[in-house]
């Protein structure tokens, strides 16, 4: 597992808060794709999570994320997307080959790296999706997953 370190720049993104299972991020996706759409926004980069706990701390109803895209352009937060502007952060990245029920482990892995490095992780993880799961067999789907850091 390559990891590196690197600045992800300021930005704006629309997203949405969620507290249930992981089966809705499709449908969350949607929603956040649609708004933009709707609002004739640009994308300016691929959707990504946050996850603030994990299915083995908590029960599936009980998991807490957002899903957001970033995006240039001016909008009113409408119904359950929210839009906010995250600034600048270092983060320890790696892009992961597979289906995203692996992605726990990679985290995982992420974590015991930044702790034997001399990071210390300061926020939640994230997770980039560069692939479309719609076009893409889930062997080959493409995930950056991230920790925001300090060094220590």
């Amino acid at each position: 597992m390559e990891v590196v370190a690197k600045k992800i720049g300021k930005r704006q993104v629309a997203y949405i808060k969620y507290k249930g299972s992981y089966e809705e991020v499709p449908v969350l996706m949607g929603e956040v794709v649609g708004f933009i759409m709707a609002k004739g926004l640009q994308v300016m980069g691929p959707p990504f999570g946050v996850y603030f706990n994990s299915p083995h701390e908590v029960p599936v109803e009980e998991l807490r994320y957002e899903i957001a895209i970033p995006f240039t352009g001016e909008a009113e937060e409408e119904g359950r997307v929210k839009i906010k502007t995250i600034p600048e952060q270092l983060v320890l990245s790696t892009v992961y080959k597979g289906p995203y029920s692996e992605c726990g482990a990679v985290i995982k892995a992420l974590a015991q790296h930044a702790s034997q490095n001399d990071y210390e992780i300061i926020g939640s993880p994230m997770e980039t999706y560069i692939s479309d799961p719609n076009e893409t067999p889930e062997k080959d789907l493409l995930t950056e997953m991230c920790f925001p850091v300090m060094k220590k």
